[in-house]
């Protein structure tokens, strides 16, 4: 029997990472000590982010402190609800040519220091990334059938229970990076 587990997330641009910091302490959210993510996303061949991203399949290689892992996500409701797989692999170069060699090409390099914490059934990131900025992403893994926008909604209204300025966005990480990168 195969588990669909999808990951639902919300992620905010924040303006004052201290002001976060405190909100999230004084719900209990005590924040890990920060990692180094260096991320490759790739994309299936053929797509551009000129196209959606529902219903096609995205690759991410990440390397944290001498970890490797791969990611694929496959975006269900919208670019923030995805069915979600991920393993830890051993040889970072390697897998790079089996993702090219599987038909996804490499798009953005995605660069950030994250701290986590954990509140109930929520992840909580605070990312801070280069090129884009200072990021919470509010996340949940459900299984089964659960509306990811309803579980979006229910992770927004703790994200705005916060009392502090944020910004949601509804673009990834990648999608930031790059439109930061192009020229004006």
């Amino acid at each position: 029997m195969t588990h669909e587990v999808r990951e639902i997330e919300v992620k905010y641009r924040v303006s004052d990472l201290a002001a976060l910091e405190d909100a999230l302490v004084r719900r209990g959210a005590l924040l890990s000590a920060p990692v180094h993510q260096d991320d490759q996303a790739y994309a299936e061949d053929g797509w551009t982010y000129a196209q959606p991203k529902i219903g096609r399949s995205f690759a991410r290689l990440r390397t944290q402190q001498g970890r490797h892992l791969f990611t694929v996500k496959k975006p269900v409701d919208n670019a923030m609800a995805c069915l979600e797989h991920e393993t830890t692999v051993s040889d970072r170069e390697q897998m790079h040519h089996a993702i090219t060699l599987m038909g996804f090409h490499p798009t953005i390099r995605i660069v950030k220091v994250r701290r986590t914490a954990t509140l109930g059934d929520m992840t909580i990131c605070v990312d801070e990334v280069e090129h884009a900025g200072a990021f919470v992403e509010i996340e949940r893994t459900v299984q089964g059938q659960e509306s990811g926008v309803a579980v979006q909604e229910e992770l927004d209204g703790f994200a705005r229970s916060l009392g502090v300025a944020l910004e949601r966005t509804t673009d990834t990480y990648d999608s930031l990076v790059r439109a930061a990168l192009s020229p004006a």
